[in-house]
């Protein structure tokens, strides 16, 4: 029967609420609500809240539950940014704008919410103009023994018969996180007959697709799976194209939708019960994307804001075979290392070598690490970002080029240099050269080639560990229209023992580029000017002992030749 809790159950403080530090003197808001279930309302409700306060409330259920958390009443000052007063929901600790699900104003109420985890956060705040009646809350465990109200009698329903009572196993509600999780009452114990939840995910604000991962399902079976089973619909309501209908103990496949809504709903009949679902969502718009081309960059959901929790996101770099992948990290502030084990183990981001995690790890990273560049030892290379329930930071910005393949070789006088034409087949032949355009590469059969003396095409002698080497740069030159976008490759050749080499030295926009890749380059740079200093130094250093030698040798002959005149 439809009904309301009396405004008078509403207004009362609960345990724990206090005035906030920002409230004016007497009003008293906000606290911790630790019971399984409760309700809170805006000060003073049902009358005008006051004016320039501030109002937090933090909602701890027992772990390993969720928090359920829906609004009888709504209704505060109306600006289109929400600028004023307003009201916001954290699934977490508050101020970790991380886990903002969203910020509300005006007359229509905030949806229902379940938070992923067992802490979730309101806060209220209100302006020196303007006050209206405020809202009315209610939450509840997400399991457990459910949620009745003990105090609802026969003439709080009689006097407000126009809104629904909530179920004992209330389930379901609009979820506007880019991330989050989902699960059946109850979950993990058996959940109860006869439920029907709804779970509308989007309105993110990130337009892209949602995915929907299953980690744990039993739903009782039957053929056609016409008992209880889990529907996913790609959109807001059911009226939109089913993806899917599941039951029994078979996890449901990964699911991405191809609109910014995705619709679970779940039903279950009057006998026989399962242990339920649980299920993580994600914007997969912001958080999986497969990268083709032979440069790009990315960064974290929302950067340079703080990322969501809970979240697995994966970036993949496929290349054409004989490419590797090189990346640069422009910026990272992740949360930070474990106290205990001083390991990466909340937030972190790691790289592996190939498309998948069981790949060889490239490397692994948290807090305000400053990376080198890493490169693959193969045509693909896997990113995966992973944030735990609390703490967000900015995230991370990255850049990555693919090294061209190519084959350098070297005899004692001249370079070889030999790229196969399917590596860039958009380029023209000019756009390949070594040290200057006019070496420009020939095509010859299925490959580039750059074949070339040592004293033509911008080489020079230096001196490296201790060993004379020659070194010229390659170009690919890439530039589209006006965008100049020039890949360079240093060549070095050894010639008395005949080997060559290659190494990536600039790739990404340089105006892109972190300090620590520029510092990087140019203490390389420095590096080789300075071997080329020592090598100038050093020829000096034998003209001088030369030129000495000749002027000895012919005071040596004129003082014989005098001898001889004597």
């Amino acid at each position: 029967a439809p009904c309301t809790p009396s405004p008078s159950l509403w207004a009362s403080p609960g345990k724990g609420m206090s005035r906030s530090p920002l409230s004016p003197p007497g009003i008293k808001c906000g606290g911790v609500l630790s019971a399984p279930s409760g309700n809170f309302s805006s000060p003073n409700f049902p009358g005008p809240y006051p004016y320039e306060t501030e109002c937090t409330w933090l909602i701890v259920v027992a772990e390993g539950s969720s928090v359920l958390l829906s609004f009888s009443h709504f209704e505060l000052e109306y600006h289109a940014a929400c600028a004023y007063d307003y009201l916001q929901v954290y699934n977490g600790a508050a101020r970790d704008r991380g886990n903002l699900l969203g910020t509300f104003c005006g007359h229509s109420p905030p949806p229902p919410f379940s938070s992923a985890w067992h802490v979730m956060a309101v806060v209220f705040r209100s302006d020196r103009h303007v006050a209206k009646r405020g809202f009315a809350a209610a939450y509840r465990k997400g399991s457990g023994e459910g949620w009745r109200w003990q105090s609802i009698h026969l003439s709080v329903l009689l006097h407000h018969p126009h809104h629904p009572c909530l179920s004992a196993d209330a389930c379901g509600g609009q979820l506007t996180g880019l991330s989050g999780e989902i699960t059946s009452p109850r979950y993990p114990e058996s959940y109860p007959n006869d439920a029907e939840c709804r779970w509308s995910i989007g309105g993110t604000g990130s337009g892209g697709p949602l995915t929907l991962v299953f980690a744990d399902f039993q739903v009782e079976g039957g053929e056609g799976c016409g008992f209880d089973y889990v529907a996913l619909f790609d959109g807001p309501t059911a009226a939109a194209p089913r993806l899917g209908r599941y039951c029994g103990s078979a996890r449901p496949p990964r699911t991405v939708s191809s609109t910014p809504y995705l619709l679970v709903l779940f039903k279950s009949d009057f006998n026989i019960g399962g242990r339920g679902f649980k299920a993580h969502f994600y914007s997969a718009g912001e958080c999986q994307e497969v990268f083709t081309t032979v440069k790009g960059n990315f960064s974290s959901p929302r950067y340079p804001s703080f990322y969501p929790n809970n979240l697995k996101c994966q970036w993949s770099i496929q290349l054409p075979p004989g490419y590797q992948v090189k990346v640069f990290f422009l910026d990272m502030e992740l949360e930070g290392r474990s106290s205990l084990t001083g390991g990466c183990d909340y937030d972190h981001l790691a790289a592996f070598d190939g498309g998948t995690e069981n790949g060889s790890l490239l490397g692994r990273w948290c807090g305000r690490e400053n990376p080198s560049p890493v490169t693959s030892r193969s045509n693909q290379l896997l990113l995966v970002l992973h944030t735990d329930r609390n703490t967000a930071k900015r995230g991370f910005s990255i850049a990555y080029v693919g090294v061209v393949p190519m084959n350098v070789s070297c005899t004692r006088t001249d370079f070889h240099i030999q790229i196969p034409v399917q590596s860039l087949a958009h380029l023209e032949r000019n756009r390949i050269y070594l040290g200057t355009p006019s070496c420009a590469a020939q095509v010859v059969g299925r490959n580039f080639k750059i074949h070339t003396r040592f004293d033509t095409c911008g080489t020079e002698s230096q001196k490296r560990n201790n060993t004379s080497v020659i070194v010229s740069t390659l170009y690919i030159d890439f530039s589209v229209g006006d965008q100049e976008d020039i890949h360079q490759y240093e060549v070095q050749c050894e010639p008395k023992r005949k080997e060559a080499s290659v190494t990536l030295i600039a790739g990404p926009d340089p105006s892109r580029l972190s300090q620590a890749e520029n510092l990087v380059d140019a203490q390389q740079r420095e590096g080789g000017a300075t071997d080329a200093r020592e090598t100038k130094s050093q020829d000096t250093s034998d003209i001088v002992f030369i030129s000495i030698c000749i002027l000895a040798g012919l005071l040596m002959v004129i003082a014989v030749v005098g001898l001889v005149l004597l």
